[in-house]
């Protein structure tokens, strides 16, 4: 197949690429640096320096939609918020409306969108048939989705994955997790109480592929592993497998001077739970977590 990548060159791009590159799939990315892209990801990829210069997607098979801005590198100004929409809503915008012109539209449109969809929602148990709770995270995937969405038809199926935190040896909020532990001063985070969804990599791009694959399959799945922790046991298990402390439990006071409203991202969580992917037949290699950061971390 030809497959059409925004944010390639990201955490899950970069491993996503490969994989599919070794399935005998034809590799195109979107990208505005083709430079820097083609040193991250080769030779055997192709590089759009952007989607204005097209008029539809004939001769595209599928659709990967990744980009976006970081969410958690910067604190929430109003602007930030806005570049943060816009760098979703833009480009899902614009590949929805190459999908809906094409004479012979991409089979399948996967398309990101965050478990930050259910906003701050404390115990409960969250499916994908449950609705966000109204904050920024809420707004931002909602819409984020909603234009995804606007591609589907009997032609071309839309899939929406809600990512929760992606483990990986490099990169990604996990390298910024590991940074107290190696100092000694790692620990909970606020009450330590809050959920935090987590996923492998490997099962992240299997997950992709699984639902490129799976042509019954559209609308939303939480790409999160099976049994969900709190934060604090989090902690721990990090801690014990880079061998450091874990016990320095950081003030929500403190998170929330350092990072004003953007704090939710780790003094809130969601208690989420993969249904429709595990009822799809899909099979998680890491639903461990110790196993799968003894796998990532290293020491």
């Amino acid at each position: 197949m030809h497959i059409l990548i925004t944010g390639g060159t990201g955490l899950i791009g970069r491993h996503l690429i490969p994989r599919l590159q070794l399935l005998g799939h034809h590799i195109s990315v979107v990208t505005r640096d083709v430079v820097s892209a083609r040193e991250k990801l080769g030779d055997n990829v192709a590089f759009w320096s952007g989607l204005a210069q097209q008029q539809n997607l004939d001769g595209v098979d599928a659709v990967i939609n990744l980009a976006g801005e970081p969410i958690a590198d910067k604190r929430w100004t109003e602007i930030h918020k806005q570049q943060l929409c816009e760098s979703r809503w833009q480009i899902t915008e614009r590949i929805t409306s190459l999908i809906n012109a094409s004479t012979t539209p991409p089979k399948v449109l996967i398309s990101g969108s965050a478990t930050g969809f259910y906003g701050n929602t404390g115990e409960l148990v969250l499916t994908e048939e449950d609705p966000g709770h109204e904050e920024f995270q809420h707004t931002l995937c909602a819409r984020w989705e909603q234009l995804a969405l606007s591609a589907q038809s009997d032609r071309t199926r839309v899939c929406l994955l809600r990512t929760g935190v992606v483990l990986a040896k490099e990169g990604g909020a996990l390298s910024k997790m590991k940074l107290p532990f190696k100092l000694g001063i790692g620990g909970p985070i606020g009450s330590g109480k809050q959920y935090m969804p987590w996923i492998h990599i490997d099962d992240m791009v299997n997950g992709i592929l699984w639902l490129l694959d799976n042509e019954a399959l559209s609308g939303p799945f939480n790409m999160v592993a099976p049994y969900a922790v709190r934060n604090e046991q989090f902690a721990a298990t990090l801690g014990h497998v880079m061998h450091r402390p874990a016990f320095m439990r950081t003030p929500a006071s403190a998170i929330k001077l350092m990072m004003g409203e953007s704090s939710v991202l780790v003094l809130g969580g969601q208690h989420v739970l993969p249904k429709r992917l595990e009822s799809s037949g899909f099979g998680f290699r890491w639903y461990d977590l110790q196993e799968a950061l003894q796998d990532v971390v290293k020491t």
